[in-house]
């Protein structure tokens, strides 16, 4: 438990309120453009877009993950899927000035609500006890148990995170499920809950698919012109932040993603996947940690 009071009037939390009515807003406008045989892209790009109109900035791509996907499938600049009878989450994210709110929802054409309300109750079982000094496991019983109670499982591999300046996955992690030696949480703190449910085994692997990175290091030299110029863009516009393939402005942007990985200066997030024949829903508030319990941002 933090010793001394937090000012959460402080302009970093105004900008992390601001960021979170944005995501909010944005949504649930989001949501309302789903719908069967509308594209990926057009989503992708409409709630990118929505995010910069309403004066924030994108905090890291548009993931829209179907089915058995978990996490971290954006669209590329091409893509020509379409929404069918699937189960659909869609991760959003924004900033103000570095300060973050992350929110996720999960849209069903599949008819399985009952997975769909198993991570919306998870999530809110978790926010009850959202407090100074509870440790994290506690946070991944609540999950756990919620979603156990459903008949379903955690995804165990997947966590929520602290939000700090510039750093959308920082610590402590959140998990979703009970652990021995949890983290207790302080006043002050920027939590980003997201528990995961699935009708699979709970565990996410890494797919064959990679369209979001993020910068590790800017201090290796680039010959190539393309990488370069693609690293330049980076640094400039999305600093630490993950960004999608599609962001770069150069005319083969994946080529200029092989350099820069060849060259240790980014990394990727393969998508996360179930296996096969699953499928995994998702729900995620941002939370500010008061004295008292917690402030949710993204509502």
């Amino acid at each position: 438990m933090s010793d001394t009071e937090v000012d959460l009037t402080d302009e970093r939390y105004d900008k992390h309120r601001e960021a979170g009515e944005i995501l909010a807003q944005v949504r649930e406008e989001t949501v309302k453009k789903i719908d069967i045989g509308v594209t990926h892209l057009e989503v992708a790009e409409f709630a990118e877009e929505r995010i910069r109109e309403l004066g924030g900035e994108v905090g890291f791509p548009v993931n829209i993950s179907v089915d058995e996907v978990a996490a971290h499938d954006t669209p590329d600049r091409d893509d020509e899927r379409t929404f069918g009878e699937e189960m659909i989450n869609i991760d959003l994210g924004v900033h103000v000035d570095g300060w973050l709110a992350d929110t996720a929802v999960t849209v069903d054409f599949s008819g399985h609500d009952q997975l769909v309300e198993a991570s919306a109750e998870a999530l809110e079982a978790a926010i009850e006890r959202i407090r100074p000094g509870v440790e994290t496991g506690e946070i991944g019983a609540a999950i756990e148990s919620t979603i156990d109670g459903y008949g379903y499982n955690p995804v165990v591999n997947l966590t929520g995170h602290a939000l700090e300046h510039w750093n959308q996955h920082a610590e402590p992690n959140i998990p979703n499920r009970a652990v021995a030696q949890g983290i207790e949480l302080e006043a002050g703190q920027v939590i980003a809950i997201e528990p995961f449910a699935t009708d699979g085994g709970g565990k996410v692997t890494e797919g064959n698919r990679t369209e979001i990175y993020k910068l590790d290091r800017e201090d290796v030299p680039v010959r190539d012109r393309r990488a370069r110029a693609a690293l330049e863009q980076i640094t400039e516009e999305f600093r630490t932040l993950p960004f999608a393939t599609r962001w770069l402005d150069t005319r083969r942007p994946e080529m200029a993603i092989r350099r820069l990985e060849q060259h240790g200066i980014i990394d990727g997030y393969p998508i996360l996947k179930e296996d096969d024949g699953y499928l995994v829903s998702q729900k995620e508030h941002t939370v500010i940690v008061t004295e008292t319990g917690c402030e949710v941002t993204t509502l």
